[in-house]
């Protein structure tokens, strides 16, 4: 018997919801439709989108039997919003939820884009002349190494290093794909990952039983936040 599954993205300017048919003991994930969310407004669309979404295609908030939702790195305000949204459903229902890194998504993404199997190094812009870079081992499973705050130049240095031990960087971003490639490293550019991938990760999350309860789910920053960076007393 099918379960309808709720994917949620709220990490970046642009986010967006996927709802989707899984299968127990079944791998294939039926994606019913992915609606994108305007960023700067998360707070105002995401329950009504939702809502919107199930009711197109007949179903409520009670036939809902997993979520998946992005936890991190991204936007502060973004992922709170998605979050706490998905935190009240899981609560109310008593569904999984699968927490899924955005890293982890891009990472998973490049495999659809031809990417060979080995380590890949999936890149964010993190602003303030910071990359987000995640170290994955792809496999028959996906292993994270780290994921951790670079700057560009760091990142660059990282990624110089890759040469040595063969990996894959990837990135949804052009400016940093440009960047990489104009210290003449190879940097595949790939499609952001929207909330349909989320749905797939999440999926073969929660059939592994890797799961958190609403109680325990929290934003990956990996960064501190603004307030905590700018609190702390000088030197």
């Amino acid at each position: 018997m099918s379960h309808l599954l709720l994917a949620t993205d709220t990490s970046g300017r642009n986010g967006s919801i996927a709802l989707a048919l899984v299968t127990p003991g079944q791998s294939d994930v039926e994606i019913v439709e992915v609606v994108p969310l305007a960023g700067g407004a998360f707070s105002a669309q995401l329950v009504p989108q939702i809502g919107a979404l199930l009711e197109k295609h007949g179903y409520r908030k009670g036939d809902l039997g997993a979520f998946a939702v992005v936890s991190g790195p991204g936007s502060f305000t973004g992922l709170r919003v998605g979050l706490a949204a998905i935190k009240a459903l899981a609560e109310a229902l008593q569904k999984p939820i699968a927490a899924i890194s955005l890293l982890e998504a891009v990472a998973w993404t490049s495999t659809a884009h031809g990417a060979a199997r080995g380590r890949i190094l999936a890149a964010l812009d993190a602003g303030r002349g910071d990359v987000y870079v995640g170290d994955y081992e792809l496999g028959p499973q996906m292993h994270m190494r780290n994921e951790r705050p670079l700057s560009r130049e760091e990142f660059i240095a990282e990624a110089k290093g890759a040469e040595a031990s063969p990996k894959t960087i990837v990135t949804p971003d052009a400016v940093l794909a440009e960047m990489v490639r104009s210290a003449g490293i190879h940097a595949e550019l790939i499609e952001y990952p929207n909330a349909g991938v989320i749905a797939r990760l999440g999926w073969e999350r929660l059939q592994r039983g890797q799961t958190v309860r609403p109680e325990e789910l929290e934003a990956n920053y990996i960064r501190h936040s603004d307030a905590e960076i700018f609190s702390k007393p000088a030197s």
